[in-house]
């Protein structure tokens, strides 16, 4: 699942991974991610690109809610943070707000899918 609220960021990211194999949807702000992790079945999201300022409900929120989840088989799926903010507190915040990885944007795309495979692999061995 892409969250990104900025319409052409959110092309661009699809664009390159679902070049990469990935299929993709998308959310446009924190609000309609909570909502869509709510309601998909266990297993459907197997990895979550959150951009953390939108508003409505900005990443650090939606991860909070999300990770707050009764179902843990949703709770627990792998969040990373997408910030053009590069400093060590955003990538803090992120990891306070429970968040499982961190990438800047404007990302670079071997980085992103190193990114996204150490999550995947990660998740898939517990």
């Amino acid at each position: 699942l892409l969250v990104d609220d900025n319409d052409l960021n959110r092309e661009i990211a699809i664009t390159l991974l679902e070049d990469e194999g990935f299929t993709v949807e998308y959310a446009v702000n924190g609000c309609e991610a909570v909502e869509k992790i709510m309601d998909a079945p266990s297993g459907h999201y197997q990895l979550v690109l959150m951009d953390v300022q939108m508003p409505e409900m900005d990443g650090y929120e939606a991860t909070r809610r999300i990770r707050g989840f009764r179902d843990r088989s949703l709770a627990t799926v792998p969040i990373i943070a997408m910030t053009a903010n590069a400093f060590a507190e955003d990538r803090h915040s992120a990891f306070a707000a429970g968040m499982d990885s961190y990438i800047s944007k404007p990302f670079d795309v071997s980085e992103l899918l190193q990114v996204i495979s150490g999550q995947i692999k990660e998740g898939s061995a517990q």
